[in-house]
């Protein structure tokens, strides 16, 4: 058995246009996803990601490189003869069919026996936690209950991949939430590979034991969520995951993993660590999450440290969200809200000078682009 269960060498798509000219949907991706996995893809609308994931299921075909599912290779293989699944953000049930005539439709296409197809479908709805739902037509249930089913249709047949194309698109947020927790318990209880395609970051954090960011058909950068998180390799990825701030600077010297960014805007040079690769005298982003920026009302450090001024306080409970003026800048600043108080000095007020400390650790010098 192979240690991947899906490997995409070196994928170009290319669509043609009406125009007669050609799209670059997928730009020459490599993506290794092993068994067990739960892998997301993740970016925003026409990154290729979609496409990435058809090509997996056979639904496009390659126009150069090769998918291969558990060593096999199958770029040019029809979907029902790959060991793979899909479930969709429509769910795609038939509508004049009970649950349990969804559920049962792919094992009666492979000629199953009666019995093996009852005892199957209990359990793949006992996973989704629809038992004795199965003489319910998809009108009769909610949206979050269809798109069980439809995960319960595509486990049924225990692929070796399962393949979800942002199944959770169509539900209210707090279902969303609960779905992805669930999602996840059942990859880990059945121990498939799940290939999720996303463009929510929040989603892909929660749930992905590796992300894979795509942007203009490319895959920018493939790792774990706190890897994405906390050490970004560009600015897109930097930005496209979770809210950060960023200064445009110089890099002056580079010693140890760090490096010294001189920065126009404050006229000095501020310390941070390497993220991704850079070279002295490159133009680069530095970039500091709003939740890692400290305040206080005097200097604390000798270097990183600067005086401004609060333009907007916006309390949302669990924390407070500050906008820092310094420079003709506006730094986002993210404060939790540790005491419970009614008092209002305990609170920043807009006019207040603070000082800002942008700790080295916490200061991620990247590429710009």
């Amino acid at each position: 058995m192979s240690e991947f269960a899906v490997e995409l060498q070196d994928v170009v798509k290319r669509f043609p246009t009406p125009e007669g000219g050609e799209v670059l949907a997928v730009d020459h991706v490599t993506m290794q996803i092993k068994n067990g996995e739960f892998f997301s893809m993740l970016g925003s609308s026409g990154c290729g990601k979609t496409t990435s994931l058809r090509m997996v299921a056979g639904f496009e075909w390659p126009t150069s490189g090769e998918v291969y599912i558990e060593g096999i290779a199958q770029g040019h293989t029809p979907p029902f003869k790959r060991p793979v699944n899909t479930v969709f953000q429509s769910y795609a049930l038939f509508q004049h069919m009970t649950v349990f005539q969804n559920v049962a439709f792919g094992l009666e296409m492979d000629g199953a026996g009666k019995d093996e197809i009852k005892k199957r479908v209990a359990r793949a709805l006992e996973m989704v936690q629809l038992t004795g739902m199965d003489r319910r037509y998809p009108r009769q249930l909610s949206g979050g209950q269809q798109q069980r089913v439809a995960l319960a249709r595509a486990i049924v047949k225990t692929p070796d991949v399962l393949l979800l194309d942002e199944p959770l698109g169509a539900l209210d947020l707090k279902l969303r939430k609960e779905m992805q927790l669930e999602l996840k318990a059942l990859q880990q209880k059945l121990g498939i590979t799940f290939v999720y395609v996303t463009h929510d970051q929040e989603e892909a954090l929660t749930m992905s034991d590796r992300i894979a960011v795509m942007s203009q058909g490319k895959v920018l950068q493939m790792g774990s969520p706190v890897e994405i998180y906390e050490r970004p390799n560009c600015k897109f990825v930097a930005d496209f995951i979770g809210t950060s701030n960023f200064l445009e600077g110089t890099v002056k010297s580079l010693e140890k993993g760090m490096a010294n960014v001189f920065i126009p805007a404050f006229n000095t040079e501020i310390k941070g660590i390497v993220s991704g690769e850079v070279s002295v005298g490159e133009t680069v982003a530095v970039s500091v999450r709003p939740e890692k920026i400290r305040l206080a009302d005097k200097a604390v450090l000798n270097q990183n440290c600067f005086e401004g001024t609060i333009d907007l306080v916006t309390y949302i409970g669990s924390d407070t969200h500050l906008y820092v003026g310094l420079n003709g800048m506006k730094l986002k600043v993210w404060e939790q809200n540790k005491i419970s108080s009614l008092d209002p000095t305990a609170y920043y007020t807009v006019g207040q000078k603070v000082w800002l400390a942008l700790f080295p650790e916490n200061t991620l010098v990247m590429a710009s682009e």
